[in-house]
């Protein structure tokens, strides 16, 4: 398992709602300026799908991100299961500071686990980024 951890300065239900809602997903879901989200769904429910499309702003590469809720718990907990069979576990934590979100992961067997922590962790940077700009 890969973790990565953050910290961000907004209500627990303003959190909530970014990292959930589609709207949000796809202003920031990338892990570097050359890539984006064009398009985002999500059904998040125990068995729901949720599906983010990750491309490259010069529109050579896109992939779908997509897995299965597993469990959820309401402001505190997302489970879910990637498409491939690793699974991910997000909590949301209120602390005096914000919202502690930290994301556990499988990692995969293609990129290094440092590649994938970092990845990661920028898309998590940007989440934090954006919701406490919007």
């Amino acid at each position: 398992m890969i973790t990565i951890q953050n910290t961000v300065k907004a209500p627990i239900e303003k959190v909530w709602a970014f990292w959930t809602q589609p709207e949000h997903i796809t202003q920031w879901n990338n892990a570097s300026e050359d890539w984006h989200t064009p398009k985002a769904s999500n059904d998040l429910t125990v068995g729901g799908k949720f599906c983010a499309t990750m491309a490259s702003r010069d529109g050579a590469m896109s992939f779908d991100f997509e897995g299965t809720y597993t469990a959820i718990k309401e402001l505190a907990l997302i489970e879910y299961v990637i498409a491939d069979g690793r699974k991910v576990s997000i909590t949301f934590e209120v602390t005096p500071e914000g919202v502690d979100i930290t994301e556990s992961f499988d990692p995969e067997k293609v990129n290094p686990e440092e590649m994938q922590r970092q990845g990661w962790q920028n898309i998590l940077d940007n989440f934090k980024k954006y919701t406490e700009q919007h």
